[in-house]
């Protein structure tokens, strides 16, 4: 039997704003769409939560090993998210391991970083997933019970200043439910485009 070339995979962005349901979509898409999908997992400095283990929810790096790593260009995009001093990023080595597998490697991340990561790779499937309308996420905002008043406006301000940046995403999913963004998301990744 011959050895069959491996296709390379594909890279997937998927960002949105807090409270578009990124988290809940994207665990149904990962289960159910046929391509062979797979999340890559982001570095962070900050600590641990109870019950994340390194390398499944993050890889956990010291302050000292994430700004050597940086300074030595192994993130396709990182930030700092201010206020608490904590950075957080994507990991080359990670992404190409599983693009060189065949996989479409799904990146969950911010406007800022999708614009990062699309300079060295134009190519990729970019999809923008919110709720429809500034109502609807302050609504889901409110609803999560979670947020202070402060938080919920700091949140709002950061959201429309992603919505304004729809146009740069190739693919645009309004999640009325979660079902339909599903659907909606794994036909995108269907037609491979």
């Amino acid at each position: 039997m011959g050895t069959a070339e491996l296709k390379p995979g594909k890279l997937v962005i998927i960002s949105g704003p807090s409270g578009a349901g990124k988290s809940t979509v994207l665990k149904r898409v990962l289960a159910e769409c046929s391509r062979p999908l797979e999340l890559s997992v982001s570095a962070t400095t900050r600590r641990p939560r109870p019950g994340e283990t390194d390398g499944v929810e993050y890889h956990f790096l010291s302050k000292d090993d994430f700004a050597r790593r940086r300074e030595n260009d192994e993130f396709l995009e990182w930030k700092e998210v201010f206020g608490r001093g904590d950075y957080y990023g994507t990991l080359q080595k990670t992404v190409a391991a599983g693009l060189a597998a065949g996989k479409w490697v799904v990146l969950e991340i911010d406007v800022e970083g999708a614009m990062m990561v699309l300079d060295s790779h134009p190519e990729a499937i970019t999809i923008f997933l919110h709720p429809g309308s500034d109502e609807e996420l302050e609504r889901r905002l409110r609803d999560r019970g979670t947020e202070t008043e402060d938080s919920i406006r700091r949140r709002l301000e950061v959201a429309r200043r992603e919505m304004a940046c729809l146009k740069k995403y190739k693919h645009e999913v309004v999640n009325d439910t979660v079902d339909q963004a599903v659907e909606d998301i794994c036909q995108i990744l269907a037609s491979g485009e």
